[in-house]
């Protein structure tokens, strides 16, 4: 049971029920983006032969696979890091071996389930639990992960808006000027929130929880962890592209960004179809056909490897806990004896 007199657990605070105005509509939105990204990925996929892209395959060398690879797993790391700014600010004590296999199984069966709060939040739990922590303590810990996500995405994002505004142009279609106030708008509203977090402790309630937001220090953690984690998902599909395409790395990270913040928003898991739709329209200029098989690859790297690693270590984890447990009651009955 969270703790009430302790101000870093959240407090179970019944609120009285009361129905949002329109629920349909953030659904029938995501939907609308879902449906208008899958037909431009239609449109665009018809003019790519398969062959084609089965040459972009065998185009990819060991090298690129073998970087892939390993920006895959720093990105898993900095993710693990998220858990573990979490943890701190929530006063949780857990060995950071099972922290770092909790986030590992939690991000990359939620990547490819979606609906991170449930999907994510029931994984946590399922370790998590063994180490004492409560549902209420998963909960709070998997929200104050999502805000070190979206705060690395808005850095990241709004530097890339400032810095690098004719190239997102591409995707807004705004004016490099209107970018640059954006980018702007993005970061002043980042360091207000800085400054407002650190005038005081503060709490947010949703629904039955007050949870308290993180601390500026942790805040600042956040800022960093999240963005250097944007990086390295980034640099995953950046180095999977063909060769030649001549885009900087910091220009392709803020379109990195914005296109997994429109996946994001579209609800679909890993924001599929969205994501790739977003990145094709972007790189037009770039063989289709080598884009199409680099963000294949990037699926397989980032999305489906980790998922199956993940699916195979939360069953052997679930066979153990079962064999410890029917040990744990067969021991007791023998010293009886």
């Amino acid at each position: 049971m969270p703790n009430p007199t302790d101000p870093r657990s959240p407090i179970i605070d019944p609120l009285p029920k009361s129905r949002p105005a329109m629920p349909w509509l953030g659904a029938l939105a995501s939907i609308a983006l879902f449906l208008a990204s899958l037909y431009v990925l239609y449109r665009i996929s018809s003019e790519v032969k398969l062959v084609d892209v089965e040459d972009a395959f065998q185009d990819a060398s060991q090298h690129q696979i073998w970087l892939a690879g390993c920006f895959t797993i720093l990105s898993y790391c900095f993710l693990a890091g998220y858990d573990l700014l979490a943890m701190r600010q929530l006063g949780i004590s857990v060995k950071t071996p099972i922290v770092v296999f909790a986030s590992f199984l939690s991000y990359a069966i939620s990547f490819t389930l979606g609906f991170p709060l449930f999907t994510a939040g029931t994984v946590r739990y399922w370790i998590y639990s063994s180490s004492g922590v409560t549902s209420s303590k998963v909960m709070s810990l998997t929200l104050i992960a999502g805000m070190t996500f979206i705060l690395g995405m808005a850095v990241i994002v709004g530097f890339g808006l400032m810095w690098e505004s004719e190239a997102m142009a591409a995707i807004n279609q705004a004016s490099a000027h209107v970018n640059q106030l954006m980018g702007m708008a993005i970061i002043s509203g980042i360091v207000v929130y800085l400054v407002w977090a650190a005038a005081k402790r503060r709490h947010v309630r949703i629904k039955s929880f007050i949870i308290e937001l993180p601390t500026v220090a942790v805040s600042l953690g956040q800022l960093a962890l999240g963005a250097f984690d944007v990086c390295a998902g980034a640099a995953v599909l950046y180095v999977l592209l063909p060769d030649g395409h001549g885009i900087a790395f910091e220009t392709f990270a803020s379109i990195y960004a914005f296109a997994a913040i429109l996946g994001i928003i579209s609800h679909a898991p890993g924001g599929l179809g969205v994501f790739e739709a977003t990145i094709l329209l972007v790189l037009h200029s770039l063989p289709r056909e080598g884009v199409i098989g680099a963000l294949l690859l990037f699926r397989l790297c980032y999305y489906l490897v980790p998922f199956v690693v993940a699916v195979c270590l939360l069953g052997f984890y679930e066979v153990v806990m079962r064999v410890s447990r029917f040990r744990g009651r067969m021991i007791p009955s023998k010293d009886g004896h």
